[in-house]
């Protein structure tokens, strides 16, 4: 429906957007305004005046962290509570999830329980051929086998078909059959098709909690969950620098004017971008540490925001 789209799908995407390009609007829009006054002499008069660069800078610096801060409440609460509306928009409308299939699937899927699958269908919830290990202190105490399980989106329970346990107490094998049986099984098939787009619906605790639940299972996507993590804390200090960098380079009045400004500001906001997007495919790849992978870029630019600092017009 029309409204869904607007208001389901647009109104909560375009927020993450504009988060996500947030230091360079803030960069081309100091680089704008400072290239005007420098045009008009301005910072030329109040330099002349007595007022010092440092405290030329200063409400530059004051607004860059507020918006800063405004910026990392979005990216950690704000943000992740609208992204689930969108996501539940795809998973409606978007997304063709019959065609989700996964097999020779080997998980933990909670301290001392080992989940195995042959396959496992989405669009039925379905899972064939399973076993469920129960291991305490390095030795096994039971294992449970299923043809067939099935997700029960009521009672969220699973139901196991044609199954069969194997329980060892004190040196004795007890064997226990069954054709039907519902049982909790802990997790979700959910769990098993979530995107990596996704997780921008996540907040800052619930992130720390998909790190431990993949630590825990052993899966590859720690890294992405850790680097997502960190990411939130350094886009934010992005905007800081960036604020730095584009006021060194608009408050020297050149014969380009404006235009020529902007253009060096484009070329550097998007530069920063570039170098962000690098480094944080190393990190969540696991090729680079998560924290290294967020810093180095602002500690690239911080370096060039300290030179040009310097080397401005004072």
């Amino acid at each position: 429906p029309f409204t869904e789209v607007i208001f389901d799908y647009y109104v909560n995407w375009v927020p993450f957007l504009l988060n996500l390009f947030s230091p360079v609007f803030v960069f081309i829009s100091v680089i704008f305004f400072t290239s005007k006054m420098a045009q008009n002499s301005e910072i030329i008069a109040m330099l002349a005046g007595g007022v010092s660069y440092r405290r030329l800078l200063r409400p530059y610096f004051i607004t860059s962290i507020f918006l800063a801060l405004f910026s990392f409440a979005l990216s950690a609460w704000i943000i992740p509570h609208a992204d689930k509306t969108r996501v539940d928009f795809e998973n409606t409308y978007i997304r063709d999830r019959t065609r989700y299939t996964l097999s020779e699937i080997k998980t933990q899927i909670s301290p001392g329980q080992i989940l195995s699958m042959g396959n496992f269908n989405f669009s039925d919830s379905a899972g064939f051929k399973i076993s469920l290990e129960n291991i305490e202190n390095g030795k096994l105490k039971s294992k449970l086998y299923a043809e067939r399980l099935n997700w029960n989106e009521e009672t969220q329970k699973w139901k196991l078909t044609k199954w069969w346990t194997r329980e060892f107490i004190d040196g004795n094998e007890i064997l226990t059959k069954g054709t039907t049986m519902d049982t909790m099984i802990a997790f979700n098939p959910e769990d098993f098709f979530r995107k990596n787009d996704d997780v921008q619906m996540f907040n800052l605790s619930e992130l720390d909690q998909m790190i431990s639940l993949e630590e825990m299972r052993g899966t590859g996507n720690t890294f992405f969950y850790t680097t997502e993590k960190y990411k939130r804390f350094a886009m934010p200090f992005a905007i800081i620098i960036l604020t730095v960098i584009g006021v060194s380079v608009a408050s020297k009045k050149t014969r380009g004017g404006i235009g020529l400004n902007l253009g060096i500001g484009l070329l550097l906001s998007f530069t920063f971008l570039i170098v962000f997007q690098f480094f944080l495919a190393y990190g969540s790849s696991g090729s680079m540490h998560p924290l290294l992978a967020v810093t180095i870029p602002n500690l690239i630019f911080g370096f060039i925001a300290f030179v040009l600092y310097r080397l401005a017009q004072k």
